[in-house]
């Protein structure tokens, strides 16, 4: 196992750092300082590198991006309806930024920051460790919040992504990371890309994309990937029923030795399959690297957020992101590497 690491850049006026993590089989984690933005994860394959994320090769691309390319979401992933919470007897006012709403975590979220890096290997494997600490003053949530983001590479190609947090005041922290997949050749399209998920309902969502609190069933759906099945197939027929991506929280089954997910590409060559200990994963086409696409919804990467259910705090079954004061809670996610796509 080896990590080295280097100046990426510059992006409001602070210096990114670069964490290149490396196995005996070649197979690469790319993490930068800046947003805790996952730049690369990819793979030998024969005598060529095989990219399995979406990313941009100019570190100023993430300053702006609009997408939250491969970057950490935080304090709260998703979004908050209308923009306040109660807790502990208290009304909490944030900054409504998509509307009414509040979404991925504020202006001065986890992507927003630039994180302190360290970093230690083992013979099995490599882990960069980022730490941040996010202030009332920041981000309007309550106390004073010490974050830490560790991104392990294993010998057996396995990412592990760790978050733990700890804060002086209760608090929410349901944090992930805006990860966008294309495991197929040229990463051109994901038409060609078959999605796994392990539940069977997804939730309802009103005109601004906040849920109404209604879990309906996807069996029959375009929404059904009970079975392996082709982004380009799902899409076909959403579009019957007026829609023309996805962009929808799924309900799915926490575990660290069952997948949640699992994606791969058509031609079986290569696919990736996805652990959580929460039950959500928000599924989303865009075109985070190409604009001109975007105009015609050319897909060419697929977001898959594992989080809890979105507006948690307003839903009692939705699961419980609330962070005691002087507690500490660790969230895992992980993304498996297996040669061979068919499912």
């Amino acid at each position: 196992m080896n990590i080295t690491q280097e100046v990426a850049g510059t992006i409001a006026n602070q210096t990114v750092t670069k964490y290149l993590l490396t196995n005996k089989q070649g197979t690469r984690v790319a993490v930068l300082t800046w947003g805790a933005t996952l730049q690369e994860f990819s793979v030998v394959e024969g005598d060529r590198r095989q990219q399995l994320v979406v990313s941009e090769p100019d570190i100023a691309a993430y300053e702006k991006n609009g997408f939250c390319l491969c970057q950490a979401l935080g304090r709260v992933a998703g979004r908050i309806a209308g923009a306040q919470f109660d807790l502990d007897g208290q009304k909490v006012h944030l900054e409504a930024t998509e509307g009414h709403n509040a979404i991925h975590g504020g202006p001065h979220g986890f992507k927003n920051v630039n994180w302190t890096g360290t970093t230690s290997t083992t013979d099995e494997s490599a882990s960069v460790v980022l730490t941040h600490t996010s202030t009332p003053a920041d981000d309007r949530y309550p106390g004073t919040l010490d974050t830490t983001i560790t991104y392990t590479l294993t010998a057996d190609n396995r990412l592990e992504i760790s978050f733990t947090g700890t804060s002086d005041a209760a608090t929410l922290f349901n944090p992930t990371i805006h990860t966008y997949f294309n495991v197929t050749d040229d990463q051109q399209s994901i038409d060609k890309q078959w999605l796994l998920l392990s539940g069977d309902h997804r939730l309802e969502l009103n005109d601004e994309k906040i849920p109404t609190g209604k879990k309906l069933p996807t069996a029959g759906t375009g929404y059904d990937f009970s079975q392996p099945r082709t982004i380009a197939d799902g899409l076909t027929q959403l579009k019957q029923a007026g829609k023309v991506e996805y962009d929808d929280a799924f309900e799915v089954v926490p575990s660290a030795t069952t997948p949640i997910a699992a994606i791969g590409d058509a031609t079986g060559h290569r696919r990736v399959a996805l652990y959580s200990d929460r039950n959500a994963l928000v599924v989303f086409t865009a075109n985070p690297t190409d604009k001109k696409r975007a105009a015609v919804r050319d897909y060419n990467a697929l977001a898959l957020e594992a989080q809890a259910l979105p507006d948690a705090i307003h839903h009692a079954d939705f699961g419980d992101i609330v962070l005691p004061a002087n507690q500490t809670i660790t969230h895992k996610i992980a993304y498996q590497y297996l040669a061979g796509g068919k499912e």
